[in-house]
Formats: structure tokens, sequence, C-alpha cells
């Protein structure tokens, strides 16, 4: 999918991304903690934290190695930014190998015209 496509299909979500931007094609792969508390790591880079794209990327490559998995899921929020960064790493960082061969999204369930979710307190157990 074209970097428009995915963008338009976002709707207004990655302006709301909790990170400084200067373009929204921007991710962090290693990201220093902002409070005391938060768990940090040493590395090359730093203390810190891998960024949400890259826990998903390290998980299908500690677990399935080279080989990757066959089916990857989630909501159709996740296509862009999130499933789109763990594909640029992984296939950055690993040319050639496979990483995921399909990509399922679905729909939300909507509850009186909202998305349901446990935030909004709209979900039944």
């Amino acid at each position: 999918m074209e970097a428009q496509q995915l963008m338009t299909a976002a709707g207004g979500r990655f302006e709301a991304d909790e990170y400084d931007k200067e373009d929204v094609r921007d991710f962090a792969l290693w990201k220093a903690p902002a409070k005391k508390d938060e768990p940090a790591w040493d590395s090359p880079w730093g203390v810190g934290f891998p960024g949400w794209h890259l826990e998903c990327s390290a998980m299908i490559r500690n677990i399935y190695g080279k080989d990757g998995i066959d089916i990857h899921t989630g909501g159709i929020d996740l296509l862009f930014p999130h499933h789109e960064n763990e594909i640029a790493q992984s296939c950055g960082a690993y040319p050639g190998e496979n990483f995921v061969r399909y990509w399922m999204h679905n729909e939300h369930l909507l509850v009186e015209s909202k998305k349901m979710s446990k935030s909004l307190g709209n979900f039944f157990t």
C-alpha cells in the first residue's frame, strides 16, 4: 500500500501519536525513558527500551526465527502505522527472509456507533 493510501486509511489517528515527529512515517526503534520508574536497559544506543513496533518484530524473530510466521492479525487500526512499521524494520534488518506471509485485519465491533473498547466502558463480558 502506498504511504498516502495508508495515511488516508488511518484517518486522523497518526496525528494523536504521543511522540513528537517531523513526519508521520517516523517511528522510534529505541526510546529513552521519560520517567524514572520506566523499565530500561543498557544498549549501544544508550539506556532505554524498545519502541512499540520493535517489540512485535522482536518477539516473532525470537520465537520463530528466520522462518517468521504464516498469519499476523490485528484490528484495522493497526495497519498504519504499527504493522507498516513492523514490516519496514523487519525487512530492513533481515532482507530476503520471511517475516509474515499473510496479514489479516478486522474491522471493529460497534456499540451505539462507537468502537467497543475497555477504555470507553462499552464492552460486554
